[in-house]
């Protein structure tokens, strides 16, 4: 579904990713890992047109790098950023109407309200709090409202940046939950994780970047257990964390 060969990407004179390729099939789970600094956001941010970029970036055989990001997001690609970037001083309504307003353009209301109670039926805590600003609800509650933004665009696609971050482990195990359900009716995700060990349980496969080159790659479970990852990424061997030591 998603082809990258050879992307390069710039931040001024500062060349962030050097000749990454990757690719994501349809209807799986792919994360990336890798230290702060990576190129992780990077590449999710290049692949919506966001930053400029060289190589060939292609989704579901259409060619991305000569498009704007409205575009992309108009084609199925949808991101939930890294803090999640919500409106604070909007409504959790006016937040998740936003996210379809490219389709405002084209479909009728039914078609937008039927998307609007998929969300609340991944997140039901959202539609008791369709009248509270953004800002005030908690750090779960806004990661719930930042993908359920993302989701009223109806991607096919879902780039996910950080969604464990600042959250405590019960929520991220909540999050995770709803990523594996969205997978289970058919979205393809791409997952930028810092919490190497909960992307890759949650992955069907991984790549590993480092300074802006991927290092690494293969099953998640296979990198779970790959010694240079879990040394440099999990703290300590996998062995040893399994049999509690």
């Amino acid at each position: 579904m998603l082809k990258i060969r050879n992307l390069y990407a710039y931040y001024g004179s500062v060349t962030a990713l050097s000749g990454v390729t990757c690719h994501v099939r349809e209807g799986e789970i792919v994360c990336l890992i890798g230290s702060n600094g990576a190129g992780k956001t990077t590449l999710l941010n290049a692949v919506c047109g966001l930053v400029r970029r060289e190589g060939e970036v292609s989704f579901a055989g259409r060619n991305l790098t000569s498009l704007a990001a409205e575009a992309i997001v108009a084609l199925g690609i949808s991101q939930v950023p890294e803090g999640r970037q919500l409106f604070a001083p909007m409504t959790v309504a006016e937040n998740l109407e936003l996210g379809a307003y490219l389709r405002h353009r084209r479909q009728n209301k039914a078609e937008i309200r039927r998307d609007l109670e998929r969300v609340f039926e991944l997140f039901p805590r959202l539609q008791d709090r369709l009248q509270q600003k953004a800002g005030t609800m908690s750090g779960g509650e806004q990661q719930m409202l930042a993908i359920g933004r993302a989701l009223m665009a109806r991607p096919k696609l879902l780039l996910m940046d950080e969604p464990s971050l600042g959250l405590a482990p019960k929520v991220v195990e909540d999050i995770l939950a709803t990523l594996d359900r969205l997978r289970s009716e058919g979205m393809t995700i791409l997952l930028v994780e810092q919490n190497a060990r909960a992307a890759l349980k949650a992955a069907d496969r991984g790549y590993v970047l480092e300074t802006g080159r991927i290092i690494l790659s293969g099953a998640a479970a296979d990198l779970l257990q790959d010694r240079q990852v879990t040394r440099a990424y999990l703290g300590r061997d996998y062995k040893e964390f399994t049999e509690g030591r």
